[in-house]
């Protein structure tokens, strides 16, 4: 067995801003693994808000010293982009070996196209409308919040531009309670059907006193089966992203678990190409929304990309990821 890793750089289409900051191109490392002739390729995305950097990933993944299963990658690596981008190559090559897709390796039922957001990044009133309207067509949009006193107008505008679009907003840990508290009504009255971690991790057990009139996610404050135990009260949707779980095969374990205690699911994305996505596609099936826009924010994207048509995403071709050649 033999790994390596490729940074690869993708431009988006235009700049993207959330209460974090700005980003002009995703940078992403593509895993291989290499077993007896077969190939097998995962994709993770280093992200700063979890404390990793592309150098500090591909020296995790480098460490690994084969061979391994996914069993004892699970112990080898933490929850992470790295353990992600290993996780979902030893999938590919399993299929790749075997002879059977992912899906049907995993137990699942065939994968069939979803419903997929489209997110309106983070702008004054005035651009995030025109970016609303350009993509009104899809059937969820997802606006990026978290900026001070304009996100009730920054939904307003949205709204307007999108009048017949589901909408669900993202404030990446930017309001405080007392913002949460004042947005939360009118939230409701515009039509919004979901917040997304309106709090930071760790300040959200204010979440517990808090009469929400539409339901609230969790993102940066559920990873993996661990951090979802400890899960603070008030959320009732969680976000499964695999490169917070650490790949394909914690995100299967959480969603189950997610479902049996009541939750529903949301499946989400770093800023990837559809080598990132494909694995995830498996994790959407059945959820309530699928937030795998990655490729659409791109200018660039891998040479065998996933198919955005007419709203939806569909699964992975056997190019890509997830199937015997």
């Amino acid at each position: 067995m033999r790994i390596s890793v490729e940074e690869k750089r993708y431009r988006l289409n235009m700049l993207f801003t959330i209460s974090r900051g700005t980003r002009s191109y995703a940078a992403v490392l593509e895993v291989m693994i290499e077993d007896g002739g077969f190939y097998g390729y995962g994709e993770c995305v280093p992200y700063a808000r979890y404390n990793e950097t592309v150098d500090g990933v591909r020296k995790k993944i480098l460490s690994l010293k084969p061979p391994f299963d996914r069993t004892e990658l699970q112990s080898l690596l933490p929850a992470g982009a790295a353990r992600n981008g290993v996780d979902c190559a030893l999938w590919d090559l399993e299929s790749k070996q075997t002879g059977q897709p992912v899906w049907q390796i995993a137990g699942l039922a065939t994968p069939l196209p979803l419903d997929v957001s489209y997110t309106i990044s983070l702008a004054t009133p005035e651009v995030m409308k025109v970016d609303a309207t350009a993509h009104s067509d899809h059937p969820l949009l997802k606006i990026k919040l978290g900026g001070g006193q304009e996100d009730l107008e920054r939904i307003t505008a949205v709204r307007e531009g999108a009048p017949d679009a589901k909408l669900i907003v993202d404030a990446n840990e930017g309001w405080s309670n007392d913002e949460f508290a004042n947005l939360a009504p009118s939230l409701h009255r515009i039509g919004v059907e979901m917040v997304e971690q309106p709090l930071p991790s760790g300040a959200d057990r204010d979440l517990v006193n808090k009469q929400c009139p539409i339901p609230v996610c969790a993102d940066e404050s559920c990873h993996d089966v661990k951090s979802f135990e400890e899960l603070a009260e008030g959320y009732s949707v969680i976000n499964i992203k695999l490169d917070k779980t650490g790949g394909l095969t914690e995100a299967l374990k959480l969603k189950q678990l997610a479902l049996n205690r009541g939750y529903k699911i949301m499946t989400g994305c770093m800023l990837g190409s559809s080598l990132s996505m494909a694995p995830a596609t498996l994790v959407a099936q059945g959820a309530e929304i699928t937030d795998l826009d990655g490729p659409l924010l791109l200018a660039e994207d891998h040479e065998f990309p996933l198919c955005y048509e007419n709203g939806k995403v569909y699964p992975a071709n056997q190019d890509l990821w997830g199937y015997p050649k």
